[in-house]
């Protein structure tokens, strides 16, 4: 061991991007645990995105310099790792296989007052100790020191609904469920604390059929108080308009049968954020920020263009970065590897950093016409329907043109109704000829 300790270096939290003081919700090696490269050590949480800080080499854990809850960020040394190689082929490890901290003691359990409907309580003795609980745990989902704390509490895992990622049941849901459910408000709901927004009274839906509970994805966990936050402190208002884009699609046509043969694809939506470019820089106010103050716009001159992708999790939004720099082509290259990153989970937090101005397109979808939620501290974001073919008079005639749907939804303390017509008309004036985006 004092050889380990010697020859032991210190593992620190690597580029994480902007991101300070992230907190750490899980730590997935304790004290003696040899472990493989890549490994996970911990798991880090932000506003946007988890993430899983790997080891960067094979060895055995000397000491573990954190606990959940703490904060840290760039360059915070998180654990000491002996790099002895055999010992890491003794336990491969794993987010699943890995035991927790022993420090992590069980809390004594708190008498639950009631049962959760359709989950049996756990079994006490009269001398107040946990009674036996089944001991075989097949199919769940959580971790060794959660099934050893529910056998110690004598917790039926079989019985519980995770909150974890996937489904992981975590010492938290145990302490819950021991907890038993939260008294019913006996009147009217209070207002939420600090909002004045009273909450929405709570129902027994099983009064009524049969039901079932399945918790929200990591991802939606997330960015449900994030879009909250946005939609409650940013006055929306959506301005709806239409491009011609016959003739750009058609070029778009042209350019992604030939990149097909290279291995990627040509979609409408890298013509999107060159037309958006375009317009943002015709009218910057669009791609600023209120100050802290709100007493000043922050003016960015670099063009960032989040694009919001539909993963089985949720929406998340990767950032094209300097789009006015790279061309059609390439925008459609970069957009296919973050797609790809994104279905996969595979997004960092600098992958999602900086954006300056959003992009949700429903054109793969449907519709008609929708208002998208303005990511702040941006001030607007552009949404994207589906084209349509439709008759348009051109003086003399109707002529079938494809037509495209667009919505800006934008904060009305930065951009006035007048300045939102002229932003969208001036996009899909650029959209309408490609000769104007290539500008």
């Amino acid at each position: 061991m004092d050889t380990q300790t010697t020859a032991a270096t210190e593992v620190k939290v690597p580029d994480i991007g902007d991101f300070k003081d992230v907190p750490i919700i899980d730590i997935h090696v304790k004290v003696g645990d040899a472990i493989n490269a890549e490994d996970p050590l911990i798991t880090l949480e932000s506003d946007k995105a988890t993430l899983d800080v790997p080891a960067p080499s094979a060895g055995t854990i000397c000491q573990v310099l954190v606990k959940v809850g703490d904060r840290v960020s760039e360059g915070s040394p998180i654990v000491l790792l002996a790099g002895n190689e055999e010992g890491a082929m003794q336990q491969p490890t794993s987010l699943l296989s890995q035991q927790e901290p022993a420090t992590a003691a069980a809390a004594p359990p708190t008498p639950a007052t009631a049962p959760t409907p359709g989950v049996t309580a756990p079994a006490v003795s009269v001398g107040g100790q946990p009674a036996a609980a089944p001991t075989d745990f097949s199919g769940v989902h959580a971790g060794p020191s959660v099934r050893r704390i529910a056998r110690e509490m004598g917790v039926d895992l079989t019985k519980l609904t995770g909150t974890g990622e996937k489904g992981r049941i975590s010492k938290d849901d145990i302490m819950a469920f021991l907890r038993g459910p939260a008294p019913a408000p006996a009147g009217a709901p209070a207002a939420a604390a600090g909002t004045g927004i009273p909450e929405i009274p709570a129902q027994d839906f099983s009064k009524f059929g049969p039901i079932e509970t399945k918790p929200l994805s990591r991802i939606k966990r997330l960015s449900g108080p994030f879009l909250h936050r946005s939609w409650l402190n940013v006055p929306h208002v959506t301005h709806n308009d239409e491009a011609d884009i016959t003739e750009t699609d058609a070029y778009r046509k042209e350019l992604d049968t030939a990149a097909k043969e290279k291995g990627y694809r040509v979609t409408l939506l890298a013509f999107l954020i060159k037309a958006s470019v375009s317009a943002l820089k015709q009218h910057p106010e669009f791609n600023s920020s209120l100050s802290p103050e709100k007493e000043a716009l922050i003016y960015k001159r670099y063009y960032n263009i989040g694009v919001a992708v539909d993963t089985p999790d949720g929406l998340v939004v990767p950032v094209v970065k300097d789009a006015d720099r790279k061309g059609i082509l390439e925008i459609s290259q970069e957009l296919g590897a973050i797609s790809k990153k994104a279905r996969d989970g595979k997004l960092s937090p600098t992958d999602m950093a900086g954006g300056s101005f959003t992009i949700s397109s429903l054109g793969g979808i449907g519709g008609t016409a929708f208002t998208p939620i303005v990511n702040a501290p941006e001030v607007a974001i552009l949404g994207v329907m589906r084209s349509k073919m439709a008759p348009v008079w051109n003086g003399n005639e109707f002529k079938p043109r494809l037509m495209l749907p667009v919505c800006v939804s934008y904060d009305h303390r930065v951009i006035d109704g007048a300045l939102a017509a002229r932003f969208a008309r001036n996009l899909c004036h650029v959209l309408e000829d490609v000769r104007r985006i290539m500008l």
